[in-house]
């Protein structure tokens, strides 16, 4: 790695200064054969799961970490999960950790990388927050080429009968976009295609990414690209990439990136990291193929679901356990005393001055989140990301009141220390996983799509009552028409608020959710409902992080986060 000061303490220069092992050393310290090795460099690995030994003990246990309602203030979340896998590791347990991949989008708009920060970072950091092993793209031309195919399609003759304006699919673009929302294409002379609109999505928000990481393998890839829904008849008949004849060629896209990608942290514990679909538009968990590997490797994985237990949590339980297997034994809630602050009512810029009482305001926030892990029948454990600012007072209005609930509860300083910040919350999460899990989803598969969201909403937004747009009632009647009632919800809305408005901080309640669109993704296997304002292609900030980055005349990155 490159020489940085030692007083160069951001996440770039703290990265910077880690010795690396090969990674041959790390796959050969976490079990995996030589043959199953296919190194991307000294540094970055892909490994063939098929060619992984099964344990002789069974399956690792599952440790998720999910978090409070995020705030602009920053909760860590990635962090606090290296950190936690680092510290489960040098107590002794053989341990993996699970992520996902960041998106090049936000890496440079506002939300800055995914690789952790200070001391427990995943590396080599720039490389995996900047096109990594390739997978991004690879499911980006997959998803642009179905697309073209199907304009193609149009162009031919349209055999299929394919309605122009009930084409469902859109191209797709790994950055932040806004000008790409609405387009129209085809325009020009009649050799340059159908004329129609449509639009660009972010890449993590694309039915592809969402295949791509609920598939247990090639097979089942392939089998549920193919039954992606890309639109309708003029009949309203609903048209499948099979139908198309186009799922060959998007698995031949994707054969080497469905391989996940072995990395390490700052501590030397192996990480996969792999698939990255947005928790606030998608279902915000790593590949399933990821976990059920590192599961026939380790005793505990250490994963994480974007931001809070509303979302990225629920939708682990309800989705990926569902469909992979793979229910955690324990799930940690990242808590931090600003966010709470934050909750309770202080603006970002007073953040630093001690306030128990906003603290002590923000706790039904948490409150609500620990109340949702519980109701999957899964023990929560609170871990509170410790910042300098930090006060004894601030951190003891949480515990306390974490102690009179009957949560364990553990302060880390997993920046500042890596692993050795989190010894008693990796105590906590042992203590956890060694007792029987009572894991369920929060609903059956056989009640119809209303009543699915309406759990979800009442449970965990604590919602009176949905709302629905005219076009999501009529959705609704070729949900039922179609057979796809079977399916599970994913709701799609503000990371900021259980409920559809960020400025509804808190817990609200008491709220009508408002459905304005839902889309049937009859590929990944469930139905999004779109909420609120939220959008599938992401803009960028007045000032995107972007403006700050450069390259060094080494070519070493500069201002990346």
């Amino acid at each position: 790695m490159i020489e940085t000061p030692e007083t160069d303490m951001s996440d770039l220069g703290i990265a910077s200064r880690a010795v690396l092992k090969p990674i041959t050393q790390i796959a050969d310290a976490a079990g995996i054969p030589q043959d199953a090795v296919e190194s991307y460099g000294k540094y970055k690995a892909k490994i063939d799961p098929g060619l992984v030994p099964p344990r002789g003990v069974g399956m690792g246990k599952v440790v998720l970490v999910s978090g409070t309602s995020p705030t602009p203030a920053g909760e860590g979340k990635s962090t606090m999960v290296v950190g936690l896998g680092d510290a489960l590791a040098a107590a002794g347990a053989k341990t993996m950790i699970a992520l996902r991949e960041p998106s090049v989008g936000p890496s440079f708009g506002m939300k800055g990388g995914a690789t952790g920060g200070g001391y427990s970072q995943v590396l080599p950091m720039d490389e995996i927050n900047l096109h990594f092993t390739g997978d991004f793209h690879a499911i980006t031309s997959a998803n642009n080429l179905l697309v073209a195919l199907i304009d193609n399609h149009l162009h031919q003759g349209n055999s299929l009968g394919l309605d122009p304006h009930r084409i469902t699919f859109k191209r797709v673009l790994d950055m932040n976009d806004r000008a790409l929302r609405h387009v129209v294409i085809g325009l020009g002379s009649p050799s340059d295609g159908v004329p129609r609109e449509t639009g660009f999505e972010i890449t993590a928000a694309s039915e592809v990414m969402a295949v791509f990481c609920l598939a247990t393998g090639l097979e089942d890839l392939r089998a549920r690209l193919g039954r992606m829904t890309i639109g309708y008849t003029y009949d309203k008949s609903p048209v499948t990439v099979d139908d198309l004849g186009a799922a060959g060629a998007m698995a031949l896209l994707l054969k080497e990136a469905i391989k996940p990608n072995l990395v390490q942290t700052i501590g030397g514990t192996p990480a996969f990291i792999h698939g990255g679909p947005f928790a606030n538009i998608a279902h915000g968990c790593n590949s399933a193929i990821a976990t059920n590997t590192a599961r026939a490797l380790a005793d505990v994985v250490v994963t994480e679901a974007g931001f809070g237990t509303d979302l990225g949590a629920e939708k682990f339980m309800d989705i990926k356990a569902r469909y992979a297997g793979c229910a955690p034994s324990a799930v940690v809630i990242v808590a931090t005393v600003r966010a709470l602050k934050m909750h309770g009512g202080v603006p970002k810029d007073q953040l630093r001055a001690e306030d128990t009482a906003a603290v002590r305001a923000g706790l039904p926030n948490l409150a609500r989140h620990a109340s949702n892990v519980a109701k999957f029948g899964v023990r929560p454990v609170i871990g509170i990301n410790r910042f300098t600012t930090d006060t004894e007072a601030e951190l003891a209005v949480v515990t306390d009141w974490a102690a009179a609930q009957g949560i364990e509860c553990a302060v880390a300083d997993v920046w500042g220390q890596g692993g050795n910040g989190a010894g008693e919350l990796a105590a906590a999460v042992l203590r956890a996983i060694d007792e029987p899990s009572g894991y369920a989803p929060l609903y059956e598969l056989d009640l119809p799509i209303e009543d699915k969201l309406l759990t979800v909403a009442h449970e965990m937004y604590g919602a009176e009552g949905i709302e629905y747009s005219s076009g999501a009632k009529r959705t609704l009647e070729q949900i039922h028409a179609n057979g796809w009632d079977h399916l599970p919800v994913c709701i799609a809305k503000t990371q900021y608020s259980f409920s559809d408005d960020p400025k509804l901080l808190g817990d609200p309640g008491g709220f009508t959710l408002q459905v304005r669109e839902l889309i049937p993704k009859t590929g990944a296997g469930f139905i999004v409902a779109i909420t609120g304002v939220i959008t599938t292609m992401p803009g960028l900030p007045k000032v995107p992080a972007a403006m700050h980055m450069d390259v060094d005349d080494q070519g070493n990155a500069v201002g990346l986060s």
